[in-house]
């Protein structure tokens, strides 16, 4: 009985704690280049897949062309019915989020695997996303590593000290990727 009831309270635990960190995540925020799927409940004319465009936007019948880039999806479909609303009076929008290519980065030089990488989680670090591209060259300068990143049109270069980071020094150099960065890996 005794065991039974901690198991119970542990389980318990672990639900209340899993329900906290689901609660405290960021909700994610559309960006350009990801797939939607938009629809208007009891209007099947008026379901269809969309891209988010470079200049934040999305073209959706009867709003027209609709800012949507760093919202949610609630406050999109908001957004969407607010501008349908002259022609479905109580429109219910729903915007689901069917690709994420908008939360990308590129891995160039001497990695395993260059290429583009989706950052599944906004706290994808540096060497996250150079174990999916199959970790450093032999050859490569890896305490020379750099992070491109454009914020507003304004160039920033990051470095990064792998061989450092692996012995579990300058672990300020583990950035944390945004959407868009360029990792170089000389």
């Amino acid at each position: 009985m005794k065991s039974a009831l901690q198991s119970f309270v542990f389980l318990c635990l672990v639900l209340v704690g899993a329900v906290a960190s689901a609660q405290s995540a960021s909700p994610y925020l559309l960006r350009h280049g990801d797939a939607l799927t938009v629809s208007v409940w009891k209007e099947d004319a008026l379901r269809m897949e969309v891209r988010v465009l470079p200049d934040g936007s999305i073209t959706f019948p009867l709003a027209g062309r609709v800012e949507v880039a760093g919202l949610t999806t609630p406050q999109a479909e908001q957004r969407i019915a607010a501008k349908i609303k002259e022609y479905i009076k109580e429109a219910v929008v729903t915007v689901a989020v069917t690709g994420i290519d908008g939360s990308r980065v590129y891995v160039l030089g001497k990695v395993t695997t260059p290429g583009l990488v989706t950052l599944m989680s906004p706290s994808t670090t540096v060497l996250q996303v150079l174990s999916q591209a199959g970790g450093v060259d032999r050859f490569a300068d890896a305490n020379a590593i750099r992070v491109l990143r454009q914020v507003n049109g304004v160039s920033t270069v990051l470095p990064v000290r792998y061989n450092d980071l692996m012995r579990g020094n300058a672990l300020e150099t583990n950035v944390v990727l945004q959407p868009g960065d360029t990792i170089l890996v000389p």
